[in-house]
C-alpha cells in the first residue's frame, strides 16, 4: 500500500482512581490520520483539518518534530533505518485541552496508519514506545493512561512503560460513559504543574483502597463494589479550581444515579459511569444543565460503550 487511513478513540485517563496507569477507551470521537509513503526520506504533514466543531485554526504546530502525530513517525523511521519517507493528513476530531486524550488519539493514529505501509509491520505493543514519544511532547511528562486504551481499546491498567507490563482490565457489560466536555480548554501541562509532589498518608492509603476496590469490582462485576471505590481523594481535589461548576456537575451526575463521576483526564471534560441507556440521558441532561448555570458555559457531550478495538485502519 500507498497510503492508509486510520482511526485512533479518544479516551477517558485516570478513571478517578488510577491516575497516570488506567484509562478507557470511548466509541464517539477520535482523530483521523492519513499517512502516505513517500520517496522523500522525512516526515511532512501535509495539512491538519479542523473537524471539532470549534471555529479557527487549530493551535497545532505544522513542524513535524513538535507535532505530537509526527514525532513518532520520525523516531520510528530513523529506529527501523527506513529508506522512504511519510506525508501525512490530520483530521483533529478531539478538542485541544479536552481531557479527552486527544494528544494520543493524533500520535496513535499516525503511527498505525504509517506502520500499516511498512513491508513487516510492527505490533501494537512494539508501537507502544513510539506513541509515548508523543504524549511526551504535548505534555512533557511520559503517561501511558491515555496511549494504552487508545492503541489497544479497552480499559488498560498500565503497570510499567519501560518494558511495557499492562492488564486490560474486565468491566461489567452494561456500563456506559457520559463525557461532557464545556467549550474551555485545560492544558495538560499546566494541569500538572499544579499538582502537588508529595501525598499524606492517609490519602495514599485511601486511594490505594478504592484503586483496589475498583479493579475487584471489574472482576467480580460487582457494580456496588465499584460504586463505592469510584473516588478520588488526591488529584480530582486539586483540579477542581480548573473548572467551572465541578462540584455541581459532579453532584448533579450522582443525583440522576450515575455509578461515579470524575474529570476526564485533566480536565475540563467530566464523565460519569451509568448502567443503562435512560440513566445515560437522565445524567448527561443534568450535567449539561449545571454548566449552564455556572457562566452559561456550552459544552458537548457523548454517550459512549467502552471501545474494545482501539485504534484501527479504516481506508
Amino acid at each position: 500500500m500507498k497510503s492508509a487511513t486510520a482511526f485512533a478513540p479518544a479516551t477517558v485517563a485516570n478513571v478517578a482512581v488510577g491516575f497516570d496507569i488506567l484509562g478507557f477507551a470511548l466509541e464517539s470521537a477520535g482523530d483521523i490520520v492519513t499517512v502516505t509513503r513517500s520517496d522523500q526520506p522525512s516526515v511532512f504533514i501535509r495539512e491538519i483539518i479542523n473537524e471539532t466543531g470549534s471555529d479557527g485554526v487549530l493551535d497545532i504546530s505544522r513542524e513535524p518534530a513538535e507535532n505530537t502525530a509526527t514525532v513518532g513517525l520520525i523516531k520510528l523511521r530513523e529506529d527501523l533505518q527506513l529508506t522512504f519517507g511519510f506525508d501525512v493528513m490530520l483530521r483533529k476530531g478531539i478538542a485541544l485541552g479536552s481531557g479527552m486524550g486527544g494528544s494520543a488519539a493524533s500520535t496513535v493514529a499516525a503511527l498505525v496508519a504509517g506502520n500499516s505501509l511498512l513491508d513487516s509491520p510492527l505490533s501494537k505493543k512494539a508501537l507502544f514506545k513510539y506513541a509515548l514519544i508523543g504524549e511526551q511532547a504535548a505534555s512533557g511528562a511520559v503517561h501511558p493512561d491515555n496511549i494504552a486504551p487508545c492503541l489497544f481499546g479497552g480499559m488498560i491498567l498500565t503497570l510499567a512503560t519501560e518494558a511495557l507490563r499492562y492488564v486490560s482490565l474486565p468491566f461489567p457489560q452494561e456500563i456506559l460513559t457520559v463525557v461532557v466536555h464545556p467549550h474551555l480548554r485545560v492544558d495538560t501541562r499546566k494541569a500538572r504543574t499544579i499538582l502537588k509532589r508529595e501525598v499524606l498518608l492517609t490519602d495514599h492509603v485511601m486511594q490505594a483502597a478504592n484503586l483496589g476496590g475498583f479493579i475487584a469490582g471489574c472482576f467480580r462485576n460487582d457494580i456496588e463494589l465499584i460504586k463505592q471505590s469510584f473516588h478520588d481523594h488526591i488529584i480530582e481535589p486539586q483540579r477542581a479550581s480548573l473548572i467551572p461548576g465541578f462540584a455541581h456537575v459532579k453532584a448533579a451526575a450522582i443525583e440522576q444515579g450515575a455509578v461515579g463521576a470524575s474529570v476526564s483526564g485533566s480536565g475540563p471534560s467530566v464523565f460519569a459511569w451509568v448502567t443503562s441507556p435512560e440513566a445515560a440521558t437522565q445524567v448527561r441532561d443534568a450535567m449539561l444543565k449545571a454548566f449552564r448555570k455556572h457562566g452559561s458555559i456550552e459544552a458537548d457531550s457523548w454517550i459512549s460503550p467502552i471501545n474494545q478495538q482501539g485504534a484501527i485502519i479504516i481506508k
